[in-house]
C-alpha cells in the first residue's frame, strides 16, 4: 500500500452555480471539466474546475444549494484552500488582477512559509495564491490553454488545504500514524504537514483554535479528498481506517473514481478518492465540462433531470 500522494479534490457549497461558473472559470480562469448533478441529489447541480482534464490534485468540485444561508464561521472546520501558481511574479500579476475586477484581496505576504496572496470569493470562500518557487508539480498535470488567464501565471493546482480544530493533537496523530503524512514544522497552536516530501501540492496546514463550531453555508467547505492509486488500495486503506477506530462510510463508485469517507475526531470530513477512471470516461479533452454529463444509473432520468436545472452558462 503505497503513501498518499497528495491532495485529489476539494469539495464547497455554492448558492449560485451561474455565478460560481463565472468566478471560477472567467475570473480565476480554471477550466471547468465537469458539468453533472450531485450523485445523492439530482436536483442539484456538481461542478468541477482544474487543468485541462481535471487531473487528480487540481480539481475543486461545488455543489449547488439555492436554499443555503450564510456561513458562520468557526473551528473544527475546513477554513482555507491553498492554489498555486508558479512565481512571485504571477502573486503580482494576481493582486493586479484582482484589483481590476473588484475581488477581495489583501497584500502579498506569506503564508505555510510562502509568498502567499490571501483574496475571497463571491460568497466569503477563503483562498490563497502560494508561490510555487518554479517547484515540481505532479507529472499528470497540464495547463488549459483555453484560459483567459496568462499562461505564465495560470493557476498549477491545489497546495495547502488549512483545517481549524478544537484538538490539533488528534488530527495530527490521524495524518502521521494512517496516512504517513510527515511533520514539517509545528507552533504552539499550528502545524504543518505533508503528503509528499518537501512539495506544497499535498500540503495540510492545522490551525488550533477553540470556540463555537462553524455552521457551514455557501462557500464553506465540505470535505477534502485526498489520493489513492485504485480500488484495491482504497480497500486496502478502509481497513486500516477500521483498524484504527474510525467508522468508515461504504465505499462508492462515483462513476468517476471509487471513494469511501470518513471523519476525525474533530468532525473533518476526509474522502480517498481512487485516480481514475477520471472525467474522461464519458467525454473526450475536447468536450470536458460542455455538456451535462451523468453517470449510467442516471441516464434514464436525464430529461427530469434537466428539467430541474437553470442554465449556468
Amino acid at each position: 500500500m503505497d503513501k498518499i500522494k497528495g491532495h485529489h479534490h476539494i469539495s464547497m457549497v455554492t448558492k449560485n452555480a451561474k455565478v460560481n461558473n463565472g468566478f471560477y472559470n472567467k475570473i480565476l480562469g480554471l477550466r471547468r471539466v465537469k458539468k453533472t448533478v450531485n450523485q445523492d441529489d439530482p436536483s442539484m447541480y456538481h461542478l468541477f474546475y482544474g487543468d485541462l482534464t481535471g487531473s487528480p490534485g487540481t480539481e475543486l468540485s461545488f455543489f449547488e444549494i439555492p436554499v443555503v444561508g450564510r456561513t458562520h464561521r468557526g473551528t473544527n472546520a475546513i477554513t482555507r484552500i491553498g492554489l498555486l501558481v508558479p512565481s512571485y511574479e504571477s502573486l503580482l500579476y494576481w493582486q493586479e488582477r484582482f484589483s481590476l475586477l473588484e475581488v477581495q484581496h489583501g497584500e502579498i505576504t506569506t503564508y505555510a512559509g510562502r509568498d502567499a496572496l490571501h483574496f475571497e470569493d463571491s460568497e466569503g470562500l477563503r483562498l490563497v495564491l502560494i508561490n510555487n518557487n518554479g517547484e515540481p508539480v505532479p507529472e499528470h498535470w497540464y495547463k488549459w490553454e483555453g484560459s483567459n488567464v496568462l499562461e505564465e501565471h495560470s493557476i498549477l493546482g491545489m497546495g495547502p488545504v488549512e483545517m481549524t480544530v478544537k484538538s490539533l493533537d488528534s488530527l495530527s496523530k490521524t495524518l502521521e500514524n494512517i496516512f504517513g503524512y510527515e511533520l514539517v514544522s509545528r507552533k504552539e497552536n499550528l502545524a504543518v504537514y505533508q503528503s509528499v516530501k518537501g512539495q506544497a501540492f499535498g500540503e495540510i496546514v492545522i490551525v488550533e483554535q477553540d470556540g463555537p463550531k462553524e455552521k457551514p453555508g455557501k462557500g464553506s467547505i465540505h470535505h477534502l479528498a485526498i489520493r489513492v492509486k485504485d480500488g484495491k488500495e482504497l480497500r486496502e486503506w478502509e481497513q486500516r481506517i477500521q483498524d484504527f477506530g474510525f467508522k468508515v462510510m461504504k465505499i462508492t463508485d462515483r462513476y468517476y473514481f471509487e471513494s469511501l469517507y470518513f471523519r476525525e475526531e474533530n468532525g473533518i470530513l476526509f474522502e480517498l478518492a481512487t485516480d481514475g477512471p477520471g472525467f474522461t470516461v464519458d467525454a473526450t479533452i475536447e468536450e470536458l465540462g460542455k455538456k451535462l454529463d451523468l453517470p449510467p444509473f442516471l441516464e434514464d432520468r436525464r430529461v427530469e433531470i434537466e428539467a430541474n436545472l437553470e442554465p449556468i452558462e
